[in-house]
């Protein structure tokens, strides 16, 4: 997935998690990151504010989810683990308690196809979990349903998970969701916003698909 050495990884996650707090997809302790090691997973360790971590406290997790090397991985460890053993396509994966996608994810909405733009997440749709524990297993198998074929949910009163082929990628897709959540609410305070019907979303897909062709 990544030809990027170990050391290499350790600093783009460490990047990539103080670009989250830049963009004000995180704040304090809450989210986790993570990306493929080879065949293992590197994670973000367990409540530290990103401002203190280093690229040392990157936690090495095998694909059962043990510690190789480090410290406490972070608590939402599962869901990391079942993501990459479901979806061999996915290098990243990042979870964040942004404002606009917490916001929808308290309300428990799906995010409808209120902007063409929703097909970067890989469907019609954003699809919100119900409710569960943080760090449960429960949570991971709620995730995992959610994540179908797509690159992005939200969490029942908790957050986002959004997927790429690297950190980039995913990073990518998590300001776009988060963008597309804070129309959908921006819409649902002036009234209810007209939804693209389900063959106008087909014509999207198939226009990103060649967008993708000629990139």
């Amino acid at each position: 997935m990544s030809d990027k050495t170990e050391p290499q990884l350790r600093t783009a996650l460490l990047d990539t998690s103080r670009r989250m707090v830049e963009l004000g997809l995180n704040r304090g302790t809450a989210g986790n990151a993570s990306v493929r090691c080879g065949g293992d997973i590197l994670i973000t360790p367990s409540a530290l504010p990103v401002a203190e971590m280093s690229e040392q406290d990157m936690v090495l997790l095998d694909v059962d989810g043990k510690v190789l090397q480090g410290g406490k991985p972070s608590s939402e460890w599962r869901f990391h683990r079942d993501i990459f053993q479901a979806r061999p396509e996915i290098g990243a994966v990042l979870h964040m308690h942004s404002t606009f996608a917490t916001t929808i994810a308290c309300l428990r909405r799906d995010v409808p196809a209120v902007h063409y733009h929703i097909a970067i997440a890989g469907g019609d749709t954003i699809r919100c979990t119900p409710y569960s524990v943080f760090g449960e297993q429960n949570l991971s198998d709620l995730a995992l349903e959610a994540l179908h074929g797509r690159k992005a949910c939200l969490l029942g009163n908790h957050g986002m998970i959004a997927l790429g082929k690297d950190l980039a990628d995913a990073l990518s897709v998590a300001l776009e969701v988060e963008y597309l959540c804070e129309i959908y609410w921006r819409t649902l305070q002036a009234g209810e916003p007209h939804i693209l019907t389900a063959q106008q979303m087909h014509e999207v897909q198939e226009k990103f698909v060649g967008y993708k062709k000629r990139s």
